[in-house]
């Protein structure tokens, strides 16, 4: 398998579908189960939000083995862009009607977690998982 993939997301099987590789790249680190589980769990909010929000994006899944193993997510869209980043990532703070983790959630389940937001021009997330040490 490759160490890259990009997934377009413009539809709620491309979150299926982006899960599906996330889980395929990261169980090559040897992630344990519950490990594997956060990490597809933390790329479903993301793309959920391409979805809701912009319409349209892409996840970047990339396997890093510089220095420390684990896999990226960087999920991109050209949509309004977040007005209040602050805000979005405070744990109390929705502005759907679901009962998902949001941006908040996506930080807490991954080992790094940086986003940055345009008014007009969209939004970039870019989350870590770091795979355990197989010494």
């Amino acid at each position: 398998m490759t160490d890259e993939v990009l997934v377009h997301v413009s539809s709620d099987a491309d979150v299926v579908e982006a899960r599906e590789k996330g889980r395929e790249l990261s169980a090559q680190l040897g992630f344990s189960s519950i490990d594997l589980t956060l990490i597809v769990t933390a790329i479903s909010e993301v793309a959920r939000n391409i979805l809701l929000y912009a319409r349209e994006g892409e996840i970047v899944l990339r396997l890093d083995s510089d220095g420390q193993r684990g896999i990226t997510v960087v999920a991109r869209d050209e949509g309004p862009g977040i007005p209040d980043l602050e805000l979005a990532m405070r744990d109390s703070y929705s502005t759907g009607n679901g009962l998902g983790l949001g941006l908040p959630g996506a930080r807490r389940l991954m080992d790094e977690f940086e986003i940055e937001s345009e008014i007009s021009k969209g939004t970039t997330v870019v989350m870590k998982k770091w795979a355990p040490d197989r010494g």
